[in-house]
C-alpha cells in the first residue's frame, strides 16, 4: 500500500472515529502517549497479513479501548496512555493471539507476531480462488462459488445452472432435481432480488455477487415449509476484511450486451459498509415454431369463418433488457456480542420486446391464408426492499437471538399492442381483416416479513432452537383488454377485463433440537404453519356469468385457511474421517401463486391463452433422502437416492374452449390451465464426482436420474402417466502454459414424457478461457456459450382436439462474452493446507 493510500485510509478512519467515538475525540490529552507497535505475519507462508485487527483494552477500564489495523507490510502502531492492557491480534480464519496484562509506561515493540490457521478451521473446507467446494451439513449442501470461467460476465441464473441438482431451463425457470416447485431465498429470506416468486431478476444480477449457494433438499424446521422440491438459498457477498476493498467488473459481448458492476466494502472495528451496484443491457434474439394439426376442421370468425385443419406459426423474438440494481447495507457493531444491519435493495427495469408471428392457415394441404402478427410489448418495473437484522450473542458458543424485519414493494406496468395484417389470401373471401388488440397490465406487490430465531447450545454436543415467522404478501393485478371493431375503434372487452386482489398470509412457529453422540448427529424439528389465501375478483361479469364464460365453478371472493404440522428429521452417521451417510425426512407445502389462481386469461397469442384456476388447493409432500459421501486422496464421490410423494400436485394441461369477444361473438382458443392432480410420486438418484489427477487438470461430473408417476384427471380426462428422465453435467479445467485456464462445460437433459406428449433432449456446451493479469489483481475471461446451438426445447403435444410439434429457443445461437474483473485491497486467498485437495468438491464448476 502506498503512503498516499495509507494517509487516505487514516483520514477515513479518523473521520468515522469522530462519528462513532465522540468521547475519544475531545482534543489533546494531558497524559503522555506511548506507542505499541509490531508486525503480523503468516506463520506458514511467512508473508505479511494486511488488515489484521489490533485491539488494545485497558484492564482497569473496559470502556478504554484503542485499536487499529495492519498495513500492506503487516505493520501496526497504536498510541495509548500509561496503564495495563490486554492486546489482541486477530485475522479472519487465523488463530487469535492475546498478550495479557502488559504494563505500558513507555513505547512497546512486540516484534514479529506470527499467526497460524485457527484450529477450528483445520478440518473445514478452505475456499481457494480457483475452485468451488461443497460442505456437507445436517440439512444442506453448501457450494462456495469459485471462479467458474463459463459464468464470468454472466448472471446469477447462469451460475445456478452450474450447481449440482439445479437446472435452469431455456426460459429461466429453476428446478431442483427436475422439480420446478423450489423455493428461492436470498440470504435466507424471500427477497425482491428473487422477483417476488418469479426468477426474472436473477437473470439480471451479476454472478460475481454470489458468495455461496445452499442446496437444501431436506430443509430443517427453521425454514419456511414452502417448496416441495426443497430450497435454494443464495448468499450474496459481504466482505469481512477490514479497510476498503472490492472489485469492479466490466463485460461485453455478442449478441449485444454489456454490464458494469461494483462490489465494494468498507469495514472498521465498529461498522461494515457494503454494496453491490450495477447496470446491465442485453439483447436476446429468440425464436419459436408451432405446427398445429386439428383432427376436425375449425373456423375463425376473424378470418372470414374459413375452415382450416392446420396452422403453422413461426415466431421471432427481439428482446432488449435494461436494468439497474443496487444493494446497499450497513452493519453496526453495537458491542463484541451484538450488531444491527440495515440494507436497501433497489431495482429499476426497462424492457422492450418485439415478437413477429408468421401464420399459415392450411386446409387439406393447401395454403389458404397467411398473416404477419406483430406484438410490441413494453415493461417498466421498480422494486425496493428495506431490511433490518439484529443479532445478540450471549456467549461465544452459539447462544444467540436474531430478529429480522423486511418490507418489499414491486410495481410493474406492461402494455402490449398486437397487429396482424394479411400477407396473402387464396380464398374466395375478398376482405379478410384480423382486428388489432391492446392490453395493459398493472401489478403492485407488497410483502412484509417479521422473523425471530433463538439458539441455545446445551453442553458440548447439543443445541435447542425455536422461532417465529410471519409473512404477508399482497398482489393486485389490473388487466385490461382492448379489441378493434369493424370501424377501427378499440373497444374494452369487459368479459376479459378485471382486477384481481390476492393476499397470502403465512404465520409459523417452529422448534428443533440437535445433538451428537458417538458417530451419530441428529436434527429433529417441528414446524406449525397456518396459511391464509384470500382473493377477490372485480369484474363486470357476475359470478354465474364467469362460471359460464370459463366453464368451471368460480368463487369471486374466497378466504381459505390451511393449518398444518411439518416435521423434519436429519441424521448424519460418520463412517470415517472422510466418509459419511446422511438421512433426511421432511413434509412440505406448495402454495399456488397469484397468477396460478387468477381466472382471467393472459394472451400469449390470439389463439393461445393461459388461465389461472381459483379452485387450486395447496399441494403437500412427504420426502425421504439418503446420501453418501466418500473422499480419497484425489477422488471425491457424493451420491443420494430420494423419494417424494406429493398430493394435490399442480399440473398444466391444454384444452380447446370458447371465450367471448368484445361484440359477444364466441372465439375458439387453446387454453392452458393448472389443476390439482391426485398424486405425484417422484423417485430418483444423484451421483457426483471430482477427480484431480494432476495440479493442471481437474475433472468433475454429476448425473441425476428421476422417475415420476402422475395420477389424476381434469374435466373428465385422465392425465395419469409414468415418466422417466435424467440430466447430467461434466466439466474439465486445464491449466495451459503461461497460466491460462481453459474450462469446458457440458450439460445434457434427456428426453421425457409429458402428461400430453413428449419432450426431446437438450444439449448445451460452453467453452471459456481465463488469464490473471496485473500481478493477479485482475482477471480477463473469454467464454462462448452454447457453441453447438443446442439449447432449445423441442416437444410433441397431443390432445383429443389437436396434435402439435413445437420448438422454442429463448436465446438463439451462440453468445460470446469478454469479461474484465479488477480487485483491490482484497485479502490474499489461503491455500489448501491439507495438500491433497480432499475437501475440494468442484461440482460448482459444471
Amino acid at each position: 500500500m502506498t503512503n498516499s493510500k495509507i494517509l487516505t485510509l487514516s483520514l477515513i478512519l479518523g473521520f468515522f472515529s469522530i462519528l462513532f467515538f465522540p468521547t475519544y475525540a475531545q482534543g489533546p490529552s494531558s497524559f503522555k502517549k506511548n506507542t505499541i507497535k509490531g508486525k503480523v505475519m503468516d506463520d506458514e507462508l511467512n508473508v505479511p497479513l494486511e488488515y489484521a485487527t489490533v485491539t488494545v483494552e485497558n484492564v482497569e477500564n473496559s470502556s478504554d479501548v484503542e485499536g487499529g489495523i495492519t498495513d500492506a507490510q503487516g505493520n501496526f502502531s497504536v498510541e495509548v496512555k500509561n496503564g495495563t492492557y490486554n492486546i489482541k491480534i486477530e485475522f479472519i480464519s487465523y488463530e487469535t493471539k492475546v498478550f495479557q496484562n502488559r504494563t505500558v509506561k513507555s513505547d512497546l515493540d512486540l516484534g514479529t507476531i506470527k499467526l497460524g490457521m485457527g484450529s477450528e478451521n483445520l478440518d473445514e473446507v478452505v475456499v481457494q480462488a480457483e475452485t468451488t467446494q461443497v460442505d456437507i451439513r445436517l440439512d444442506k449442501k453448501i457450494y462456495n462459488i469459485g471462479k467458474d470461467l463459463t459464468t464470468a460476465g454472466g448472471t446469477v441464473s447462469d451460475a445456478l445452472n452450474n450447481v449440482p441438482s439445479i437446472s435452469v431451463d431455456i426460459e429461466g425457470g429453476i428446478s431442483l432435481r427436475g422439480n420446478e416447485n423450489v423455493r428461492i431465498l436470498i440470504n435466507g429470506k424471500p427477497s425482491a432480488m428473487a422477483g417476488f416468486g418469479n426468477t426474472d431478476v436473477l437473470s439480471q444480477l451479476p454472478a460475481e455477487a454470489i458468495e455461496r449457494v445452499e442446496v437444501i433438499t431436506s430443509p430443517s424446521a427453521r425454514y419456511d415449509a414452502e417448496g416441495t422440491a426443497g430450497i435454494i438459498n443464495i448468499i450474496l457477498r459481504k466482505k469481512e476484511t477490514l479497510g476498503f476493498n472490492g472489485s469492479i467488473t466490466v463485460n461485453g459481448g455478442i449478441p449485444d450486451n454489456g454490464n458494469i458492476s461494483a462490489n465494494l466494502n468498507y469495514r472498521t472495528d465498529k461498522f461494515n459498509l457494503f454494496t453491490t451496484t450495477g447496470y446491465r443491457y442485453s439483447e436476446s434474439p429468440g425464436y419459436a415454431y408451432f405446427d398445429t394439426r386439428y383432427f376436425e376442421p375449425r373456423e375463425d370468425i376473424f378470418l372470414g369463418n374459413i375452415e382450416y385443419d392446420r396452422n403453422i406459426e413461426d415466431r421471432d423474438y427481439d428482446r432488449i433488457n435494461r436494468g439497474f440494481n443496487s444493494n446497499l447495507g450497513l452493519e453496526y457493531y453495537i458491542s463484541d456480542m451484538s450488531s444491527i444491519t440495515g440494507a436497501v435493495f433497489y431495482r429499476l427495469g426497462d424492457d422492450r420486446d418485439v415478437t413477429l408471428n408468421r401464420n399459415d392457415y392450411i386446409l387439406n394441404g393447401e395454403n389458404l391464408l397467411g398473416s404477419n402478427r406483430t406484438e410490441t410489448e413494453n415493461e417498466e418495473d421498480e422494486s425496493i426492499q428495506f431490511s433490518l437484522n439484529y443479532i445478540k450473542r450471549f456467549d461465544n458458543k452459539g447462544h444467540e437471538l436474531t430478529a429480522d424485519f423486511q418490507f418489499e414493494n414491486d410495481s410493474e406496468t406492461e402494455d402490449a399492442f398486437i397487429d396482424e395484417p394479411i400477407t396473402y389470401n387464396n380464398t374466395d373471401i375478398d376482405a379478410v381483416r384480423v382486428p388489432s388488440e391492446s392490453t395493459i397490465t398493472v401489478e403492485d406487490q407488497k410483502e412484509y416479513l417479521l422473523q425471530a430465531d433463538y439458539v441455545r447450545p446445551i453442553g458440548e454436543d447439543s443445541q435447542f432452537e425455536a422461532g417465529y415467522r410471519g409473512n404477508i404478501e399482497n398482489e393486485v393485478t389490473d388487466y385490461k383488454l382492448f379489441q378493434e371493431d369493424a370501424d377501427g375503434n378499440f373497444i374494452l372487452n369487459e368479459n376479459q377485463t378485471n382486477v384481481f386482489d390476492y393476499t397470502e398470509n403465512v404465520q409459523a412457529l417452529y422448534t428443533q433440537y440437535g445433538t451428537k453422540f458417538g458417530e451419530f448427529s441428529f436434527l429433529l424439528g417441528l414446524r406449525l404453519e397456518n396459511t391464509n389465501l384470500k382473493g377477490k375478483i372485480d369484474s363486470e361479469l357476475t359470478e354465474e356469468e364467469l362460471q359460464e364464460e370459463f366453464s368451471f365453478d368460480i368463487d369471486t371472493d374466497f378466504d381459505n385457511n390451511y393449518l398444518g404440522l411439518f416435521p423434519t428429521v436429519n441424521i448424519i452417521y460418520e463412517l470415517g474421517e472422510e466418509e459419511n451417510l446422511t438421512l433426511g425426512y421432511n413434509r412440505r407445502i406448495n402454495r399456488p401463486r397469484g397468477w396460478y389462481i387468477n381466472p382471467f386469461p393472459s394472451r400469449s397469442s390470439r389463439n393461445n391463452i393461459f388461465q389461472g384456476n381459483p379452485n387450486l388447493n395447496p399441494a403437500f409432500s412427504n420426502a425421504f433422502d439418503l446420501g453418501y459421501l466418500k473422499r480419497w486422496e484425489k477422488f471425491t464421490l457424493t451420491s443420494s437416492v430420494y423419494y417424494q410423494r406429493e398430493t394435490d400436485a399442480f399440473q398444466r394441461v391444454q384444452e380447446e374452449v370458447l371465450i367471448t369477444g368484445p361484440s359477444g361473438q364466441e372465439i375458439e382458443v387453446i387454453r392452458s390451465i393448472p389443476f390439482n392432480l391426485a398424486t405425484n410420486d417422484r423417485m430418483g438418484g444423484e451421483l457426483g464426482f471430482l477427480y484431480n489427477p494432476a495440479d493442471w487438470l481437474r475433472l468433475n461430473g454429476s448425473a441425476n436420474l428421476f422417475r415420476f408417476k402422475l395420477d389424476g384427471e381434469f374435466n373428465g380426462i385422465d392425465y395419469s402417466q409414468d415418466n422417466f428422465s435424467w440430466f447430467g453435467r461434466f466439466s474439465s479445467k486445464v491449466t495451459l502454459p503461461w497460466k491460462i485456464d481453459w474450462q469446458t462445460n457440458l450439460f445434457y437433459r434427456g428426453p421425457s414424457d409429458e402428461i400430453q406428449g413428449t419432450q426431446e433432449g437438450i444439449l448445451n456446451i460452453d467453452l471459456a478461457f481465463s488469464k490473471e493479469i496485473l500481478n493477479e489483481k485482475a482477471t480477463i475471461s473469454l467464454n462462448v456459450r452454447d457453441i453447438f446451438n443446442g439449447r432449445k426445447r423441442a416437444s410433441f403435444t397431443t390432445t383429443e382436439f389437436f396434435e402439435q410439434d413445437s420448438e422454442f429457443q429463448w436465446r438463439q445461437g451462440q453468445s460470446v462474452n469478454l469479461s474484465f474483473i479488477y480487485r483491490f485491497n482484497q485479502k490474499k486467498q489461503r491455500q489448501d493446507r491439507r495438500g491433497n485437495g480432499n475437501d475440494d468438491f468442484d461440482e460448482g464448476e459444471f
